[in-house]
């Protein structure tokens, strides 16, 4: 992964098209690293969470170009790469495994990161979810705690319950969530260490009840859809 880091660091203190065009074989060299990287965490999650099975790599990577059509940020490039790892895809709506490598001093979530979950899911998916956890929050609990060194720390939430549920539960805070992701931050010796991939698999495994219970609530919520 040194070759990643490296590149999202140099496109951090470069971020403009004259230097990117310059450097393009460093990035496809990063990219082409990346892309093996994100195959191998598939097919090591693929061992126990059977759901991401046949998703190849470039259906969970996110494009390094920004869209910068609606934003105050004109940088073309993003310092930074990522893949999230669910059934169906980065873009399926269900839960899945995230794994974030940034430049330093980069200014999008502020440095490496590891995620499991479903970030803003919408509508009747989120409705859905909170329903589970109102229906048997021991079991969401858990799937928690096991997460072990994962937290939904700066999450967003809502001030009050909401609509539709009781604000008497005991555990009514868990129903404020817009965001049921849980997120643990690396540093370089975590990105750059030669078993990368074995660690990374190991701190997913630990997620995997917690996103098994996300994406059976998901699925309901797709199916009555």
């Amino acid at each position: 992964m040194k070759n990643v880091l490296e590149f999202v660091n140099h496109l951090q203190q470069n971020n403009n098209k004259a230097w990117f065009d310059a450097h393009r074989a460093e990035y496809e060299q990063a990219r082409d690293r990346f892309r093996d990287f994100a195959q191998g965490l598939i097919d090591g999650i693929a061992r126990f969470d059977p759901s991401v099975s046949g998703i190849a790599a470039r259906e969970s990577i996110f494009r390094i170009y920004r869209d910068t059509r609606f934003s105050h940020n004109k940088e073309p490039y993003k310092p930074w790469m990522g893949c999230f790892i669910c059934p169906g895809g980065k873009n399926s709506g269900y839960a899945g495994y995230y794994f974030h490598v940034e430049a330093h001093d980069g200014r999008y979530i502020g440095g490496h990161m590891l995620a499991a979950g479903v970030y803003m899911p919408l509508g009747k998916e989120l409705e859905s979810i909170r329903t589970e956890i109102l229906d048997d929050p021991q079991a969401f609990l858990a799937a928690q705690r096991q997460a072990e060194g994962f937290t939904m720390e700066g999450n967003e939430k809502l001030k009050k319950v909401p609509k539709g549920f009781p604000e008497n539960f005991e555990y009514a805070e868990l129903l404020k969530y817009k965001d049921y992701s849980l997120c643990r931050m690396m540093d370089d010796d975590f990105i750059l260490a030669p078993d990368l991939l074995e660690r990374t698999l190991e701190r997913f495994r630990q997620c995997a009840d917690y996103v098994r219970l996300l994406n059976r609530a998901i699925d309901y919520a797709k199916k009555e859809m």
